[in-house]
């Protein structure tokens, strides 16, 4: 289950060497991140299991972890789930191998890929990209309005489903994607190439939550409030 609102925080160890990516991600985990995503796509298996042990002994239970893709890789070391990009592995082939508790998040870039991944029974949405980002500079911005176009498309089937924006989020524009329907945000630079990662997710978090309790208020919903409501009528809380 997600907690919402949801800040996540996406691995680069190109902005530091693996020691300083594990100390900087449990700074920010202490500063208010509730899910890292271990997104280190060259990494060969053994490395990136080791990572993730180093990064599991450094925040615990304190935040979620999941791993880019590799399943098998998260299944060894007790992840809590994956993220699988656009194209990847089919959602129930992933869910087959890594058990219904297991927390699945797909990467989206469309409406159509969104109402896609929710009908395949993803957990959540990483939707994007937001803003220019120097992480991924060739990708062109679509803007808080895509997330307010698939939230919208999803309620009109009848299911809810965690959103988060990612690319070129800050304190200061997250409140933009979270009022367009979001139920999270997720950072890569501003928290690992600030000075203060702690510091820093504590700016981020305490803007999702006032950006948050406006937009939700009215809902009824409120910071911890999580589930998906399947195209049935019922609800899940994986």
């Amino acid at each position: 289950m997600l907690p919402e609102p949801c800040l996540c925080l996406v691995t680069d160890r190109k902005l530091g060497d693996e020691v300083d990516l594990v100390h900087r991600a449990a700074e920010a985990v202490t500063g208010g991140v509730d899910m890292v995503q271990l997104r280190e796509k060259d990494l060969p298996g053994c490395r990136l299991l080791s990572l993730t042990a180093s990064l599991k002994g450094a925040f615990g239970s304190r935040a979620l972890l999941t791993i880019n893709e590799r399943a098998d890789v998260a299944m060894a070391a007790g992840a809590d789930g994956v993220q699988l990009a656009e194209d990847a592995l089919p959602l129930a082939a992933v869910r087959r191998i890594m058990g219904p508790e297991a927390l699945i998040g797909r990467s989206v870039h469309s409406e159509e890929g969104a109402v896609r991944a929710a009908a395949d029974g993803a957990d959540f949405l990483i939707v994007g990209t937001m803003y220019a980002t120097s992480s991924h500079p060739a990708a062109t911005p679509a803007g808080p309005g895509l997330v307010r176009r698939i939230a919208h498309l999803l309620a009109e089937r009848a299911t809810s489903i965690p959103l988060i924006g990612i690319g070129g989020i800050t304190a200061d524009n997250q409140g933009e994607v979270i009022r367009a329907g979001a139920a999270g945000v997720a950072v890569i630079t501003n928290i690992l190439a600030s000075p203060d990662p702690r510091g820093e997710a504590q700016r981020l978090k305490q803007a999702m939550l006032n950006a948050w309790s406006p937009t939700r208020a009215s809902a009824g919903r409120g910071p911890g409030a999580s589930g998906r409501t399947t195209p049935t009528g019922g609800s899940s809380t994986q």
